[in-house]
């Protein structure tokens, strides 16, 4: 069939994208599904760190590449042996699918799959596969972006890249719960698990930083104290019921420390602010995901002595299939409003100019409906 998507071709193209457009819209043909595969119509997409970090050269991955990972739909198609799932059902799709039967699967989240993380890396569906072609050149490969490629109006997906939500969540929630709910809300329930009483600091104030602050207030346990240096973030986290809000420099003059901090940045900075931050006895989550190159300076002995952890956790150490019910869930019964997350709604024609505002950190959370 006939679709249009948003296809980089060519990663690191100087700023404004608006006008340099590293991604333009094509026209694309997108096969049937395969064994294992469902087609999906795509009804929202959310603009993540992870689609700007492909863009501006931060993560290399071949090119071209119809981009987008955070996305929701309805199945339209069903490949051969897909029987657990029916046609006009709604699905989030996740950006790193679980084999289930590696090492890696079996750490219950702790590690990203291993054939998972392989075929996300190489720009394939889980079994190797594209779907993806340019009729204007029918021999260049368009390769897939996490196996998902959301930013388009239909995909082809591996069974395990989608997980069932019910009629009733709005595409554009069960869009977010598929990368920034199931990224920050893990790093705090599945790596930080605070107790009865803790509170927790969150640093970085995107949609997954968000996420994190809606999830550990959705537990009740103790204060959410939220830290970014944006005002108007900060005003975000005061509205959402954050008990305080600081920038970095406040929480370094002042010595404010939690025993559990989650580090939703993704930059060496404020990387050092979250582990300054962490209490003794406490718990840094590290979540976003920086610069390969970027590195940072802590201090050997404050772990030591404070008996301090530094905890890595990729997509919240999640097992998509088991976590995203239970934000739906949280959702649905009030207590995780995913509707905070949504800064604006957009077409995928912006998607240049999206990438513009989620570089300069004027953005919570873009998402691209369709018709």
């Amino acid at each position: 069939m006939k679709i249009d998507a948003a296809v980089l071709v060519e990663s690191g193209r100087s700023r404004p994208y608006t006008d340099s457009t590293p991604m333009v819209i094509r026209e694309l043909d997108l096969d049937e599904p395969g064994p294992g595969e469902i087609g999906v119509r795509i009804e929202a997409a959310g603009v993540c760190h992870s689609d700007l970090s492909v863009v501006d050269g931060n993560r290399l991955r071949p090119l071209p590449m119809a981009l987008g990972h955070e996305a929701a739909g309805i199945v339209e198609s069903l490949g051969e042996g897909v029987d657990d799932i029916a046609i006009g059902d709604r699905v989030v799709m996740a950006f790193l699918p679980r084999c289930g039967e590696c090492a890696e699967c079996a750490t219950d989240g702790r590690l990203p799959c291993a054939p998972g993380s392989a075929a996300n890396n190489a720009g394939t569906l889980l079994e190797g596969d594209r779907r993806l072609h340019d009729p204007a050149d029918p021999e260049a490969t368009v390769h897939h972006h996490l196996g998902v490629s959301g930013f388009a109006t239909h995909a082809v997906v591996d069974r395990r890249s989608a997980v069932v939500v019910g009629a009733d969540v709005p595409a554009e929630i069960a869009a977010v719960l598929g990368c920034a709910v199931l990224t920050g809300g893990g790093a705090v329930i599945n790596a930080g698990k605070p107790e009865p009483g803790q509170s927790v600091m969150v640093v970085g104030l995107g949609g997954v930083g968000m996420a994190a602050v809606l999830t550990a207030l959705s537990l009740e346990t103790g204060d959410v104290i939220a830290v970014d240096s944006l005002p108007e973030k900060l005003a975000a986290a005061t509205d959402a019921g954050a008990a305080a809000v600081y920038s970095p420099a406040e929480v370094a003059e002042q010595g404010i420390t939690a025993p559990i901090v989650i580090e939703a940045a993704g930059n060496a900075k404020a990387f050092e602010t979250a582990v300054a931050a962490t209490a003794p006895g406490g718990i840094t989550v590290t979540v976003g995901l920086p610069s390969p190159d970027a590195r940072s300076s802590i201090a050997p002995l404050g772990l030591v002595a404070g008996a301090r952890t530094i905890v890595g956790s990729y997509l919240g150490s999640a097992v998509p299939a088991r976590d995203i019910p239970v934000y739906e869930q949280l959702w649905r019964e009030g207590r995780l409003p995913v509707e905070r997350l949504i800064s604006s709604r957009i077409r995928l024609s912006d998607i240049n100019s999206a990438m513009d505002a989620l570089a300069d950190g004027t953005a919570i959370r873009q998402v691209i409906l369709f018709d």
